[in-house]
């Protein structure tokens, strides 16, 4: 198989979908791999060390996606690439189909198989292409919302852990899981005041036994809700729904009765954001006032911290990226059938239920 690895254009998107290293594992299989020149250089890479592990550097992305029967790529195609698609070519990507309609039509228009790296279950019930992006995201949440929380940055002034006589930031976690936890273990580490708030009570009963005593576990229920946002400093939004829509939690509403200054990173706006005011924002542009609230909506946190994100990712990544070079779609489904989870599209129609009812459109099993 010829596969092909173009450079991220999404804005302040570093990150590569392969290492060398992934690159001689796909040579010695026998497929050949096309690398756009420079996509590895914003993580460190360069073109030298893909040609030594066997790649073919090509110069545009034009040539990648017009030879390449398999696209691995980070972020969802966009712009320009979309039009480059071929029916019957495989993707395997970040989609997030959910929560954008024009790239979920694009896509069912080109007739592309998308595989998704975030709808894919393994037979732990475990989401293990998101995983290594929800714990450099959870974990950079709480980098960013405390610089956020400085008053030059248009922050209510708080230092996360506070001094020996000022008491810490109060800091909110919405969702119990990887980023959820990340965080809250980042934000107790600095010192602050934590809650998490999950509505999966043996989660809560499990984090409680592991958490430091400044971490506190409350059941998620709309007062609990409005009582915690209304006492925080910074809200981290960590909810997520396998490829579907993620529920709003926060409305507009509860934003009035929120500190002044205070803080909002949404993680999960890539799935539509658990905030009702989320949008997604850009690494240039980072943040955005809503009712005097901050809100940090970055939809490619990861992508800033390019070199720890691109390992993390491509560990995760390329033995499913091999296997599916090597076997095709079907071929993996029938040896391990959990794959079918990771499949979005084919041949123009949505395979997976949740993306589906994103859209209200059909869904062919």
């Amino acid at each position: 198989m010829i596969v092909g690895v173009p450079r991220e254009i999404k804005s302040d998107e570093y990150r590569v979908s392969m290492l060398p290293v992934g690159v001689e594992l796909m040579v010695k299989a026998g497929h050949k791999v096309l690398v756009e020149t420079n996509a590895g250089l914003g993580s460190g890479f360069e073109d030298a060390a893909y040609r030594a592990a066997g790649a073919v550097i090509v110069d545009t992305a034009a040539e990648v996606f017009a030879q390449a029967d398999m696209i691995v790529k980070v972020k969802e195609p966009m712009g320009p690439e979309l039009g480059m698609l071929r029916k019957g070519q495989i993707v395997f990507t970040y989609f997030h189909f959910a929560a954008d309609r024009h790239l979920t039509e694009a896509c069912l228009k080109s007739g592309i198989t998308a595989v998704a790296y975030e709808t894919l279950v393994d037979k732990a019930g475990r989401l293990p292409l998101l995983t290594p992006m929800s714990e450099v995201a959870g974990r950079m949440s709480i980098q960013e919302g405390a610089k956020y929380l400085e008053k030059p940055m248009t922050g209510r002034g708080v230092l996360l852990g506070g001094v020996p006589g000022v008491e810490p930031a109060n800091v909110l976690v919405l969702g119990a899981g990887v980023v959820g936890t990340n965080a809250a273990r980042m934000a107790a580490g600095l010192g602050a005041k934590v809650t998490i708030m999950d509505v999966n009570l043996d989660r809560l009963r499990y984090l409680s036994e592991v958490m430091p005593a400044n971490v506190s576990l409350v059941f998620s229920d709309p007062h609990a809700i409005r009582e915690h946002a209304r006492q925080a400093d910074l809200v981290i939004g960590a909810v997520l729904i396998p490829g579907g829509r993620t529920p709003v939690l926060i409305t507009r509403e509860m934003l009035k009765n929120m500190k002044p200054g205070s803080v909002i990173v949404d993680v999960g706006v890539d799935q539509g954001g658990c905030i009702e005011t989320t949008r997604p924002t850009t690494h240039q542009s980072p943040t955005y006032i809503v009712d005097g609230v901050v809100h940090y909506c970055v939809a490619n946190m990861p992508g800033a911290v390019c070199r720890t994100s691109t390992q993390a990712l491509c560990n995760a990544t390329q033995p499913y990226a091999l296997k599916l070079a090597s076997m095709g779609v079907d071929g993996l489904i029938e040896k391990d059938p959990t794959f079918v989870t990771a499949l979005n599209m084919r041949d123009g129609r949505i395979v997976h239920k949740a993306v589906a009812e994103a859209h209200n459109l059909p869904c062919v099993a």
